[in-house]
């Protein structure tokens, strides 16, 4: 027999409560689960979630395209087995192909599955296989395993862990976006999805032609643009037949309305979107903002709504920038944007211009907990009636091999002023109705389609290049 000490008493005693009180019925299988977070918990998680989303990738503004996504979700919710719950559709503003449930009933698909996917019932398919991983509460029950475990997650940039939270990626929302379910969860969510779609008049099988584009357009694409979906949503052979065991001949008769569908992804924007600022030539253009900096050879960089993040490849240094609309003045605006580096040292202050514009500059020394101190520079930029703020941040002890680099760029911002680069526009979806005698590659051959665009485009299409579309069906190529 184990002998306890009675500290030890103490802690085994509390451990046994709080798995006697952590305990709750799953909406889908009726049986007690581990689950230290109640319903309104969640939702609250889901909420901050979607703050974090809406900064992180912006919903795309296409007000019908998201009501049309929303319209079909909401035709399954009554089916599903949290029918009071308030669920959320939305489409976001990213070629990133990926869909995904946050907590508390909100859902996102990105442009980029969209464009992958050539039918209604597809989309009713996937979007309810999102919605039985909130049905089950996956993630809620995986968050309890883990904080059980007392394992802490963390999020994946291209900067290092002291610097990383300065770019307002070590957040909550973020962290819920990318858990990676098991093997079971996955089967469960297919099943429940095809369920779910069944129930809204929707050929549940069409959820295999998805899963057969996802494989293509991963057999077809560069390592980095490999489908998100597949690195979430893990693809296996067990998991196709699971669902083709699941389907029956009555399925066959159900709605699938490809060609309504198709029609509302014409003009939807495909790839990155230029007008929201492109890398070209090691400079980062924003035709919509009309301003331009220079890029370190050799960064990454990750361009979102909410901010600019240029990454050293190694994770050593980092420049920021973001954009505020204010009529503050800037010594006070940089003093109150200062206060989020927390305990930092100000060693110096500056106010030349930057190009043509007025600005103010400080140099910090900031403490870390477990680390050496960081050197930072603020530097806050005056551009008509938004500020833009570069923090660039690295080691304190790299600094003099950084941040000369990083000033270079923080001093080359300046306003665009070339045409072409404040025309820039993306490209677009558009639909040709074939006549059934040329193939797809000669179809995008005089459309002017880039040859760049061919393989995916031919995945998009579930169709072969040498292959001819049938005619008269409505097939997607760019303009």
């Amino acid at each position: 027999m184990k002998r306890f000490f009675p500290g030890q008493w103490i802690i085994v005693t509390l451990f046994a409560t709080l798995l006697a009180i952590a305990c709750a019925v799953n909406p889908v299988s009726g049986k007690k689960e581990l689950m230290f977070f109640s319903e309104q918990q969640e939702i609250a998680m889901g909420q901050e979630t979607d703050r974090a989303i809406r900064q992180q990738y912006g919903i795309y503004e296409d007000k019908s395209l998201n009501e049309y996504v929303d319209r079909i979700g909401q035709s399954m919710v009554p089916n599903s087995h949290r029918p009071k719950l308030k669920h959320y559709f939305a489409v976001l503003d990213t070629p990133m192909v990926n869909a995904f449930a946050a907590p508390g009933g909100y859902i996102y698909v990105t442009r980029g599955i969209l464009a992958l996917m050539n039918s209604e019932a597809e989309l009713a398919a996937v979007l309810g296989h999102e919605m039985g991983h909130v049905a089950a509460r996956h993630s809620m029950a995986q968050m309890s395993g883990q904080l059980l475990a007392q394992i802490g997650l963390v999020v994946g940039s291209v900067v290092s862990k002291d610097i990383r939270k300065f770019a307002g990626l070590a957040n909550l929302g973020t962290q819920l976006l990318f858990l990676k379910f098991s093997r079971s969860d996955e089967y469960q969510a297919d099943s429940l999805g095809i369920r779910y779609a069944r129930q809204a008049r929707y050929a549940p099988g069409e959820m295999l032609r998805f899963f057969t584009a996802l494989e293509n357009m991963s057999a077809e694409s560069s390592s980095h643009n490999i489908p998100t979906f597949l690195s979430t949503h893990p693809m296996t052979s067990d998991r196709i037949t699971k669902v083709k065991e699941q389907l029956s001949s009555q399925d066959a008769t159900l709605d699938i309305r490809r060609e309504d569908y198709l029609r509302r992804l014409d003009g939807l924007i495909y790839g990155d979107n230029p007008r929201q600022g492109f890398v070209e030539n090691g400079v980062f253009y924003h035709p919509e903002m009309a301003f331009q900096f220079s890029i370190p050879a050799g960064w990454v960089v990750q361009n979102t709504p909410m901010q600019v993040v240029i990454g050293e490849k190694e994770g050593r240094a980092a420049l920021l920038l973001q954009a505020e609309t204010t009529g503050q003045d800037l010594d006070p605006y940089l003093q109150a944007k200062a206060q989020g580096l927390g305990q930092a040292q100000l060693l110096k202050t500056a106010s030349h211009a930057v190009g043509r514009f007025q600005a103010r500059h400080a140099w910090y020394q900031v403490p870390q907990e477990q680390s050496e101190p960081l050197a930072v520079r603020l530097t806050c930029i005056r551009k008509d009636a938004l500020v833009y703020s570069f923090i660039a941040l690295s080691a304190y002890s790299t600094a003099s091999t950084f941040h000369p680099v990083l000033n270079n760029s923080v001093d080359s911002f300046q306003s665009v002023s070339d045409p072409k680069i404040l025309r820039r526009g993306p490209e677009r979806l558009s639909l040709v109705r074939p006549d059934g005698r040329q193939t797809l590659q000669l179809l995008l051959t005089k459309s002017g389609v880039d040859r760049s665009h061919w393989k995916q485009l031919s995945v998009f299409n579930s169709i072969g290049l040498d292959a001819v579309p049938e005619a008269g069906k409505l097939i997607k190529l760019l303009k």
